[in-house]
């Protein structure tokens, strides 16, 4: 994985375990078509993030291997 898509990725899991953010918030915040930049994509990739439904709507949120990627890269 690049630096660039690594602290990319540190930067939205800072944002994600923030506070609680939609689904539709981090699409908007967080997806991109750019392939050299696929950050989400990432994180979903390798398990950093979770979709948890919750009062009729998908609140993402860190799994414990999200949790573990910042401890590891702060």
């Amino acid at each position: 994985m690049s630096d660039t898509v690594n602290s990319l990725l540190h930067d939205m899991l800072v944002w994600i375990d923030a506070r609680p953010r939609t689904y539709a918030e981090v699409m908007d915040a967080w997806r991109t078509s750019c392939p050299r930049l696929p950050v989400w994509e990432e994180a979903t990739d390798q398990g950093l993030v979770e979709h948890v439904a919750t009062g009729g709507q998908t609140v993402i949120g860190l799994t414990h291997a999200g949790r573990a990627f910042l401890r590891q890269h702060n």
